[in-house]
């Protein structure tokens, strides 16, 4: 008799990292954990860094707490910022605010405010911000043995070296999954101060990065003459020198997973609500679809396409790869069209007649091509027959910020479904 080879065994995975997501306002921090985020880190009104962000006043964060927490994810409030004198008054009564609200853990880069955080809420989490650069095993096992519970990695490391932190240290580890990049080692820059007069570290940056360059003498009679940009034969319109490509690694998930990473970050907190529903969507399904069955785990293409209809700039693997080089830099690359607009929330669907109530975000009108999503991706596309406004008037378009209007639907979808407007669309109902 044939004897069978024996089955070889899967191999033993690790266990399932959180995705963390961004939560820029309470309605952003609400989506990302209906379309699939384990966590969500905001920020209070100070000590952050992003002031221009939707943040959180103490009521709100109440509010965040009790819906993380009912269903099953946590939040962290960010007070990473590098304070100056006087920048962290009151800051004794913000950690307490916090621990008596039961926020999960409290991000911070700072030492000082580390040791007053551990002495005036010792039942609060501490995780270190990125901000703090850590990119060794050693410096790692420094913080866990000041009490913290997890360290969020430097943007700068590859996934080899993550894998030797990780096996030589006793700390969890949370590193980025998807986002903007910094030219600056994890964002400590001082450009925006020199620029703007804004503090970068201070949460004012104004991303003078991002900008267009171009180079230009002048003479001795102060006149100026321009030389061109920084592009292909003096291109200003892709002149951008300085403008890291966008981090994506969704092709990477088993090798974040065998690095032993306890959280998958997504950078974003002033992104839109389109913008970390649909990531947060993808990645969901990704991180499931891997764990469901690793030896046979692949990249769906429509999850490809959903990440590119999100606004961002063309993507990378930033370091995890190893040193990046032109490809990681969006300098004379253009931006790329995600084809889509987002234009609107369903408050509510009647499964009789086939009708979606929507709060309008960006306008449309009849006779265009619309695309309904929500969680587990669930994605349609449809031409829309008819409108009709709040009053059960007929119209032609939706004009009016905010409005809420009503539309028939060809499949059924249900609350905190989003809504794009198709560019260019070809046949309804992909």
């Amino acid at each position: 008799m044939m004897k069978l080879a024996p089955k070889v065994p899967m191999m033993k995975l690790a266990p399932k990292p959180e995705i963390l997501c961004p939560g820029g306002s309470l309605e952003k921090l609400k989506i990302a954990i209906h379309y699939g985020a384990d966590a969500c880190y905001i920020a209070g009104m100070n000590y952050g860094l992003r002031t221009r962000a939707g943040n959180f006043s103490l009521e709100d964060m109440q509010e965040a707490v009790r819906f993380a927490h009912q269903h099953q994810a946590k939040v962290y409030v960010v007070a990473n910022m590098v304070p100056h004198e006087g920048d962290a008054v009151g800051i004794e009564d913000f950690f307490r605010s916090l621990e008596d609200l039961g926020v999960d853990a409290v991000l911070i880069s700072d030492p000082g405010l580390i040791r007053v955080c551990q002495q005036a809420a010792p039942k609060l989490a501490i995780h270190l911000s990125t901000q703090t650069s850590t990119l060794n095993y050693a410096a790692l096992n420094f913080w866990a043995d000041q009490g913290l519970e997890r360290v969020v990695l430097g943007r700068e490391l590859s996934l080899a070296e993550i894998r030797e932190m990780k096996a030589r240290s006793k700390i969890q580890l949370e590193a980025f999954l998807h986002g903007a990049m910094c030219v600056s080692y994890s964002g400590r820059c001082v450009l925006s101060n020199h620029i703007c007069y804004r503090d970068a570290n201070r949460g004012g940056c104004a991303q003078p990065c991002r900008w267009f360059y171009d180079v230009g003498l002048e003479d001795e009679n102060h006149r100026y003459r321009e030389l061109g940009g920084l592009g292909p034969d003096g291109d200003t319109a892709t002149a951008f020198s300085m403008s890291a490509a966008d981090l994506c690694m969704l092709d990477h998930i088993p090798d974040l997973v065998e690095a032993g990473l306890d959280s998958l970050k997504v950078e974003g907190r002033m992104k839109s609500i389109h913008y970390v529903s649909t990531v947060a969507n993808v990645y969901r399904a990704a991180l499931d679809a891997y764990y469901e069955d690793p030896d046979h785990y692949q990249v769906k293409p429509e999850w490809r396409a959903e990440l590119q209809k999100t606004a961002q700039r063309v993507l990378s693997t930033g370091f995890y790869e190893g040193q990046p080089g032109p490809e990681a830099q969006f300098a004379q690359q253009g931006q790329v069209d995600p084809g889509v607009t987002f234009v609107g929330q369903v408050l509510d669907y009647d499964p009789d007649t086939g009708v979606a109530t929507l709060e309008q975000r960006n306008k449309f009108a009849r006779g265009d091509s619309l695309e309904f999503y929500g969680p587990g991706m669930r994605i349609f596309r449809q031409t829309v027959a008819w409108l009709e406004n709040a009053e059960g008037d007929p119209i032609e378009a939706c004009p009016h910020p905010l409005m809420t209007l009503r539309l028939p639907v060809d499949q059924p979808v249900q609350p905190h479904d989003l809504v794009r407007l198709v560019h260019d669309a070809g046949p309804s109902h992909a």
